[in-house]
């Protein structure tokens, strides 16, 4: 594969490769002194926070680890595990290290699954270095220059909000920031929601003696909801990787699907940021094949051979929401099955899930028989009641005091 730490890959295609499909990069010039005036792979790190299941939006980001790893770059994925706990507490801290090798076996799979090497991919867990002396300092230290408002701003569209929030998420951006410093990066990545904490990077890191960083922006995937984003908390918003076949075309088909809508169009924008991208990977630039199984009455089957024609087509209506969700829906059960085969086989994965996942059983009560009040009027009857003491003859069920 071309673009190893020994072979570097020219500057100019190396950062073509690094800022394609991106929706927005700050501070360019960092990434292009690295690449043409120091000559070195560049330094660049993704974070997530093992929070839900994740969810097909991942493969937008697995992409662009695609080309920074094709570009030469030395790739980190951070394993956020204190900031999964800290995000108003989405993950418990007794299952957030299953959580966070779930999402490291997912995140290997994908990119597998994409013909990505993923040999020169480094994983580090949060945890492993947030901890440390160093680290809390600086925790302080930025604490000591960041208002709590800015911190509330920076967090606003990341961390969950609530009408009364927690301190924690005042936090979570603060070592968001520092992470870059720790991680001895070059560049963040993430997608465009992350701009407010970002600009807080840049704004504060300075102030501490450290280096301003660049930061490069993914679009966002819109849900398969009205509006929104996909999110790994919201299960109708989003696809996992592990999906059943069935579960993927009954989402895909209660999808908002507008006819003849484009924006905001979770299904178009999947098409867009992930089929598109992971067939260039595969097979090369401008190759695009969309098949869909349209049936005869409505045309027979139809294949697009440009994203454009697909997208003209859905706009001028010469192509029907259930026509593109049919499509939609077999795609993305073609991305996910050699995904679903690795877990089938790999026991490290199975586990991860159960641990980071547990199904929550809720408990059973069982009914107890109130004794029947059978009279006296049969044999032995009266010497039974006389015998027993009346308050005996009702039990009270164990469960009583727990009800009231």
């Amino acid at each position: 594969m071309t673009g190893s730490n020994e072979t570097l890959v020219d500057p100019k295609e190396a950062y073509d490769l690094i800022t394609k499909n991106l929706q927005e990069v700050l501070n360019a010039q960092i990434i292009k002194d690295v690449l043409e005036v120091e000559k070195r792979p560049l330094k660049l790190y993704w974070g997530t926070a093992p929070t839900g299941k994740p969810h097909c939006g991942y493969f937008v980001p697995m992409t662009k680890l695609a080309h920074f790893l094709k570009a030469g770059c030395e790739v980190t994925v951070l394993l956020a595990d204190l900031h999964a706990f800290l995000d108003n507490m989405k993950a418990p801290l007794e299952v957030v290290q299953h959580r966070a090798k779930y999402y490291e076996h997912v995140i290997k799979s994908i990119l597998r699954s994409i013909n990505v090497p993923i040999e020169k991919l480094k994983f580090v867990v949060g945890s492993s270095y947030q901890l440390t002396p160093e680290y809390t300092m600086d925790i302080f230290k930025l604490s000591n220059i960041v208002s709590q408002n800015d911190a509330k701003r920076a967090g606003a569209d990341v961390v969950k909000q609530v009408a009364n929030p927690l301190l924690s998420g005042l936090i979570y951006p603060l070592m968001q920031a520092l992470d870059e410093q720790h991680l001895d990066v070059d560049v963040q990545f993430g997608g465009v929601d992350q701009r407010k904490i970002f600009v807080l990077a840049e704004e504060n890191l300075p102030s501490l003696g450290y280096k301003k960083r660049a930061h490069l922006m993914n679009p966002m995937v819109p849900g398969l909801g009205q509006g929104g984003k996909m999110s790994a908390s919201d299960p109708n918003s989003k696809i996992d990787v592990l999906e059943e076949p069935k579960v993927v075309k009954k989402k895909i088909n209660s999808a908002y699907c507008a006819p003849g809508v484009i924006e905001d169009n979770g299904l178009i924008a999947f098409v867009e940021y992930v089929v598109a991208p992971i067939q260039e990977l595969k097979y090369g630039p401008d190759h695009f094949k969309f098949p869909i199984q349209r049936p005869e009455k409505f045309g027979g089957p139809i294949t697009y051979d440009s994203l454009q024609q697909l997208k003209d087509d859905f706009k001028s209506e010469k192509l029907a929401p259930p026509d593109l969700k049919s499509g939609v829906t077999d795609a993305i059960n073609e991305l996910l099955a050699p995904i679903r085969e690795e877990f089938a086989v790999n026991k490290e994965f199975q586990e991860a899930q159960e641990k980071g996942y547990p199904v929550v059983v809720a408990e059973k009560t069982k009914k107890q028989k109130k004794p029947k009040n059978k009279g006296t009027r049969y044999p032995g009857g009266q010497n039974n009641a006389q015998d027993k003491d009346p308050k005996e003859t009702e039990q009270i069920p164990a469960n009583a005091a727990d009800k009231e």
